[in-house]
C-alpha cells in the first residue's frame, strides 16, 4: 500500500487483517495434528544435525526467548530420535571384595538389571538357610568331632608316654595350679624334700637328671600343641570351605548357566562363591536365647543382613519396560542429582555407607540417549556447570559429593568405579546465556559446538498462517479444549502479528497464543458456546490487558487531571508531546512525555538534562549528539554554532535511554530557536540521523494509542495525531477504536521519512529548502531558525569584540 510522507494514513493502512475466508476448514476440528514448529528450519536444520552426528563435542544449545516452542519441540523430536535407537545398558553397582572403597560397575544388557538382583537376593536367601542347615547336619557333625578327637587322642596319646615313661624311672606326674610338676617317688609315694635330701648324692642327681629330661619332652610337647590346633583348625576350615561350596555351587550354578551369555555377570559369580566361602561365617548367625539382650539381639541381626548388603546387586539404571534411547529433561539440575550422589545412613550412632547407598544422576539415566537441561539453572547451583563439563569432556560418570570435588571434605569415603559416558547434552536457555558462555568459557566451545537459534519471528505467509492454526489445533487436542471457529483463528493470527510488532510478521512466542486460547476457552464456556468465536478471543485479550493496566491507568489518570502536565489542544513554543513506552512484566503500554527546550546566546553546547542528572543512558545522549551535528551542518555550515541549548523530559523521575525522542527534541529545539510554536495536539516519535532523515523506532503501535487515549479521554478534536517514521508503517497493528477514530477523521496517524515533515506538521508553516545561492525561502521555518543562529553569531562576535577593546584600551592605559 503506497503513501506519502507528510499525508495522513488511511485506516486500512494501519491493521493488516487475516481473511477468515483463507482458511479451508471452518472448524480446527478438522484440522491433522502438527507437530513442528512453524517457521524455525534453522533451528531443526541444526539439532537434526547434532542428533545424528556421533562425534564428540557436537552437543546442542537451543537459543532464543522463552515461549518459543523450544522446550516442546526438543521433547517431541527427542522422543521420535530416541524411539529409533536401542535401549542402552542397565548399571549396577557390586561389592568389590579386592577394595571394598571401589565399588565395580557391571555393565547389563537393557531390563536383566532387576531381574539380576531378585535372582542374587534369592541365592543369598537360600543360602542363609542352606548353610546354617548343612553345619548343623550329622555327616558336618560327625566330621568335625572326627578332627577334634584326632587332635584330642593324639594329644592324650603324647601325654600318656610321657606318663608311662616317668613311671619307668619312678617320677609321678602331678597337675598343679600352676601346671604340670614331675615329683620323685620311692615305694609308691611322693619323696618328701627332707627324705630327698637324705639320699645318696648319685641317686639325687640321677632323678635330676630324670625330671630334667622329662620337662623338656614336656615343654617339646607343649610346644606342639599349637601347631597340631592350627592343623585341626585348618582341617575344620576345609571342612567348612567344602561344605559351604557344596551348599552354594547348586544355586550359583544355576545362575551361571542363566547368565552364562554375560561374561561379567559369571566373573562375578565366581568371585562371589569364593568370598562366600571364605566368610561363610556371616550365614552362621548364633541362636537367640530367650535371656538374649536387645541390642545383642540387634547385632546378630545386623550380622545377618551384613550377608545380603555384601552380596546384593545395587541397580544403579534400569531400562525394563523401556523402548528406545533414553530422553531425561532434569529440572533441578544440581551437581548431585548430574553426576549421583552417595548417601549415608546411621547405624548405631554412626554415619555409615556403602555401595547399596549409591545412586544415579541425571547422567546416569540419560547415558545411552539424551539429556535436556536449562541453562540457567545448570549455572544456579554451584559446581554443577563444571561437574557436566566435566563428565562430557572425559567420557565418563565418577560419582563423588559436592564436598569431595571442591575439597571442603576429607573424610573417606566410597569411590565407585567410573561408567562410560555416551549421550547427547541439549542445553536450552537464553542468547545471552549463549553468548556469555562462549565469550568467558574456553571449553563451552568445545563441548557444544553446535547452536539451534529459534527465531523470535517469522514471515506472515500463508504456510507459516496454516501451520499456526494446526498448532492451535494440537494444543485444543492435546488440552482438551474447545475447539475455535476459523475466524477466532483469524483473530488470533492478528494478534500475533502484533506481539510480533509488524504486520508482516508472526510472533513464535507459543506460550502467549496458547494462553489466549486457554481463556477463550474458558470465555466460550463462560459465554454458554461450545466454539470458540472472535468474541471469546477479544474478551480473553481485554481481560489480560485489563489485569496488567493498573499502572497505565494510573498513569493516564493523573494526566487527565494535569498532575503530569501533557497538552492535547493549543500551541506552545518549545515544547513538544513525544513518546515513550513502559514495559512491566509482559505488558507494555505507550505514554505522552512532555520535553521541552529553551535557547540562548552560547558557544553551540546543547546540553542534554537527563545525562546531566545520570538519567540519560548511552543511546540518549547519541541521540542528542547526532542532532547537534544536524544543527551545524543543515543550518550553519559556513559560521560557528553559537548558541546554549538545554533539553529535558518534563516530570521525568527515572532513567530515559533510546533514540527515539531524537526527532522530537530536534523539532522542539527548532521550534525555540524560530520562536514558532508547535502544536500540542500532535505528538512525535522517532530517531533522526546527522542527515535528517527519520529512523524506525519500536514500540509503534503502543506509542500511538498511548497518546491516543489521552486524547479520546479528553475528547477527540479532528485535529490530533501522532508522527511515526515511515519506516514503521509496515509495523502498525493499531486497536480497533484507534481504526475507528482514523476512519472516521477523529484522529490522524502521519508517517514522515525527514525531519521537514515533521516541522511542516507539528508548526503549519513550510520547512522550504535552499535555493541555487544556498538561502532558504524567506517564509520558511528553516529561514527563520538561520536568521536566529546568524543573530547569535553576531552577537556573539559583538561581544568578543567588545572584550578584546577593553582588554586594548587597559594595556594602553598602563603603557602611559
Amino acid at each position: 500500500m503506497g503513501f506519502k510522507s507528510g499525508n495522513p494514513l488511511p485506516a486500512q493502512a494501519l491493521y493488516r487483517r487475516c481473511d477468515p475466508e483463507q482458511f479451508a476448514f471452518k472448524t480446527t476440528q478438522s484440522l491433522e495434528k502438527f507437530s513442528k514448529i512453524p517457521g524455525q528450519d534453522r533451528a531443526v536444520e541444526a539439532i537434526h544435525l547434532a542428533t545424528e552426528i556421533d562425534i564428540e563435542g557436537y552437543n546442542v544449545f537451543v537459543l532464543g526467548r522463552p515461549g518459543s516452542g523450544r522446550h516442546t519441540f526438543v521433547r517431541e523430536f527427542l522422543k521420535g530420535k530416541a524411539a529409533e535407537q536401542p535401549a542402552p545398558s542397565d548399571w549396577c553397582y557390586v561389592y568389590n571384595f579386592d577394595d571394598p572403597r571401589q565399588p565395580l560397575a557391571l555393565k547389563l544388557p537393557a531390563g536383566v538389571s532387576k531381574e539380576f538382583r531378585v535372582d542374587i537376593e534369592h541365592a543369598i536367601q537360600d543360602a542363609q538357610t542352606v548353610i546354617p542347615a548343612a553345619f548343623e547336619s550329622e555327616d558336618f557333625q560327625a566330621q568335625q568331632e572326627a578332627i577334634t578327637d584326632e587332635f584330642k587322642d593324639r594329644q592324650e596319646k603324647e601325654f600318656q608316654v610321657i606318663g608311662k615313661e616317668a613311671q619307668k624311672r619312678s617320677i609321678s606326674v602331678i597337675q598343679t595350679p600352676a601346671g604340670i610338676a614331675f615329683l620323685p617317688m620311692q615305694d609308691n609315694e611322693v619323696i618328701k624334700s627332707d627324705d630327698f635330701d637324705k639320699l645318696p648324692e648319685d641317686q639325687q642327681k640321677q632323678i635330676r637328671k630324670d625330671i630334667d629330661d622329662l620337662t623338656a619332652r614336656l615343654q617339646r610337647l607343649m610346644r606342639s600343641i599349637p601347631k597340631h590346633a592350627r592343623e585341626m583348625r585348618r582341617k575344620i576350615r576345609q571342612l567348612e570351605h567344602d561344605v559351604a561350596s557344596l551348599a552354594v555351587t547348586g544355586p550359583l550354578d544355576e545362575l551361571k548357566t542363566k547368565y552364562q551369555h554375560i561374561p561379567v555377570v559369571v566373573e562375578h559369580l565366581e568371585r562371589m562363591q569364593a568370598d562366600i566361602v571364605e566368610n561363610v561365617g556371616l550365614f552362621l548367625g548364633a541362636a537367640e536365647g530367650a535371656g538374649v539382650p536387645a541390642q545383642v539381639k540387634q547385632v546378630m541381626h545386623s550380622r545377618e543382613d551384613s550377608a545380603l548388603r555384601r552380596y546384593a546387586i545395587s541397580v544403579l539404571v534400569d531400562r525394563s519396560g523401556r523402548e528406545g534411547a533414553p530422553v531425561v529433561f532434569e529440572d533441578k539440575p544440581s551437581f548431585s542429582e548430574l553426576i549421583g550422589k552417595i548417601e549415608y545412613e546411621a547405624e548405631f550412632g554412626t554415619m555409615v555407607t556403602s555401595f547399596n547407598l549409591i545412586r544415579a544422576g541425571a547422567l546416569h539415566k540419560a547415558n545411552g540417549g539424551y539429556l535436556v537441561l536449562d541453562a540457567a539453572k545448570v549455572l544456579a547451583y554451584p559446581q554443577a556447570w563444571e561437574g557436566l563439563k566435566r563428565a562430557i569432556k572425559s567420557a565418563e560418570l565418577r560419582i563423588r559429593s559436592l564436598g569431595d570435588d571442591i575439597g571442603f571434605v576429607s573424610t573417606v569415603s566410597l569411590e565407585p568405579q567410573p561408567i562410560p559416558l555416551e549421550l547427547k547434552v541439549v542445553l536450552i536457555g537464553e542468547r545471552i546465556h549463549y553468548y556469555l558462555l562462549d565469550r568467558y568459557d574456553p571449553e563451552f566451545s568445545e563441548l557444544f559446538k553446535i547452536a539451534a537459534d529459534f527465531e523470535d519471528q517469522v514471515p506472515r505467509s500463508e504456510e507459516n498462517v496454516e501451520h499456526r492454526a494446526r498448532l492451535l489445533a494440537t494444543v485444543i487436542r492435546q488440552e482438551n479444549l474447545r475447539h475455535m471457529d476459523r475466524a477466532a483463528v483469524a483473530r488470533l493470527i492478528e494478534e500475533s502479528a502484533r506481539h510480533a510488532g509488524d504486520n508482516e510478521r508472526l510472533s513464535t512466542d507459543i506460550r502467549q497464543a496458547s494462553d489466549l486460547l486457554r481463556e477463550a476457552h474458558y470465555w466460550a464456556g463462560h459465554n454458554g458456546k461450545e466454539l470458540i468465536g472472535v468474541s471469546d478471543v477479544q474478551q480473553a485479550i481485554d481481560s489480560q490487558v485489563r489485569r496488567a493496566s493498573r499502572y497505565m491507568d494510573q498513569m493516564q489518570t493523573e494526566i487527565i487531571r494535569d498532575t503530569l502536565v501533557v497538552e492535547t489542544s493549543g500551541a506552545r513554543i518549545g515544547q513538544v508531546n513525544g513518546l515513550a513506552v513502559t514495559q512491566l512484566g509482559g505488558f507494555m503500554f505507550g505514554r505522552p512525555q512532555r520535553i521541552t527546550a529553551t535557547v540562548s546566546l552560547g558557544s553551540g553546547d546543547v546540553v542534554d538534562i537527563e545525562r546531566e542528572v545520570d538519567l540519560g543512558g548511552p543511546l540518549h545522549s547519541k541521540g542528542i549528539l547526532i542532532l547537534t551535528g544536524f544543527l551545524k551542518s543543515h543550518y550553519v555550515k559556513d559560521q560557528p554554532l553559537s548558541m546554549s541549548a538545554s533539553l529535558v523530559f518534563e516530570q521525568s523521575y527515572g532513567g530515559v535511554d533510546g533514540d527515539s525522542a531524537s526527532a522530537g527534541e530536534m523539532c522542539v529545539l527548532a521550534s525555540a530557536l524560530a520562536e514558532v510554536p508547535i502544536k500540542q495536539s500532535l505528538a512525535v516519535t522517532g530517531s533522526v540521523d546527522q542527515y535528517g532523515r527519520v529512523q524506525a523506532i519500536g514500540g509503534v503501535n503502543h506509542k500511538i494509542e498511548g497518546f491516543f487515549d489521552i486524547c479520546e479521554k479528553r475528547g477527540l478534536s479532528g485535529d490530533q495525531g501522532v508522527l511515526i517514521p515511515a519506516a514503521n508503517v509496515k509495523h502498525l497493528m493499531l486497536r480497533e477504536d484507534v481504526i475507528e477514530a482514523v476512519d472516521s477523521g477523529k484522529f490522524h496517524v502521519y508517517p514522515v521519512d525527514h525531519v521537514d515533515r515533521c516541522l511542516e506538521l507539528l508548526t503549519g508553516l513550510p520547512s522550504g529548502e535552499r535555493d541555487a545561492d544556498g538561502q532558504f525561502p524567506e517564509d520558511s521555518l528553516n529561514h527563520k531558525i538561520c536568521a536566529r543562529l546568524t543573530g547569535l553569531a553576531e552577537k556573539r562576535r559583538a561581544f568578543a569584540g567588545a572584550g578584546l577593546k577593553q582588554v586594548d584600551d587597559t594595556d594602553a592605559g598602563k603603557t602611559s
